[in-house]
């Protein structure tokens, strides 16, 4: 009987040793991306990030080389730097989908009857930027977008999106072969990456995106991002309906509208849009 008290309590010993050394790498993991998030320039490499959080430098390393895999962190091979990776935003897509919805049913219903236009909130899941959430005006015949995917380079929504997004992870959301061409879809469609830069270089300008019936030539619309603490967008805010109403010279007044929406979406989940 002896005996057997002795193996369980090394048995219950064992466990909680163990236990400890996987929160302890959790803990080592967590700090560390909290780290790359305030770090910047040289305060970002491995060597930087191991002295910021006391860790040695393997150890650092190792745990970096992990969460890059995970695309949790993005590595600068050039400048050794390191930043947060694109997998942050598909898990907030993924986990905080319904606080984002519960965040911003009334900024849609705001902006819906404001414009007399549909206002919709995207969120990426799995790497498919999908609506979430969607408020149309009784007038408005358009069908409605809630639960589809949103075309990457052809929406408004999607240009939003990979113009406030990390340079580095803009192929892998376009799923673009090396040396591939853009899908035209209407007329209008931005069909190579030399525009499609341009076009985003332009969207961070001015702060929202534009969309002139690109994907379907019946949907115009604006997008600006919501974004979290650190500056990456979590979701974008949308407002579309039909050329014969969403006009080119609607688009600066519904820029600043969405951009103000996406603003108080941002700082009702306690994140303010920097």
């Amino acid at each position: 009987m002896a005996f057997r008290d002795t193996q369980q309590r090394a048995a219950r010993a064992t466990g909680r040793s163990r236990g400890a050394a996987h929160v302890q790498s959790v803990q080592r993991a967590a700090s560390l991306l909290r780290a790359v998030a305030s770090a910047a320039g040289p305060a970002s490499t491995a060597t930087a990030l191991a002295d910021t959080v006391g860790l040695n430098r393997t150890t650092t390393w190792r745990i970096l080389s992990t969460l890059e895999r995970e695309r949790l962190v993005t590595h600068d091979k050039e400048t050794g730097w390191y930043s947060l990776g694109f997998g942050l935003i598909d898990l907030a897509g993924r986990a905080g989908g319904d606080s984002l919805v519960g965040s911003s049913r009334a900024v849609l219903q705001r902006i819906a009857a404001e414009t007399g236009e549909t206002a919709a909130l995207a969120v990426l899941r799995d790497g498919v930027l999908t609506y979430v959430a969607e408020e149309t005006p009784g007038s408005v015949g358009l069908a409605g977008w809630h639960g589809t995917e949103a075309v990457m380079h052809a929406t408004a929504t999607g240009k939003a999106l990979l113009a406030f997004s990390d340079p580095d992870d803009v192929r892998g959301l376009l799923g673009l072969p090396r040396g591939g061409r853009l899908p035209r879809l209407t007329s209008s469609t931005i069909t190579t990456l030399a525009e499609l830069d341009d076009e985003l270089e332009r969207t961070r300008a001015r702060g929202f995106s534009k969309c002139r019936g690109e994907c379907m030539e019946s949907a115009w619309g604006v997008s600006a991002p919501v974004l979290d603490g650190t500056g990456r967008p979590v979701a974008i805010l949308s407002v579309w309906g039909p050329p014969e109403r969403v006009t080119e010279d609607r688009f600066a007044a519904l820029g600043s509208i969405v951009v103000s929406g996406a603003e108080q979406i941002s700082a009702r989940r306690g994140r303010p849009r920097v």
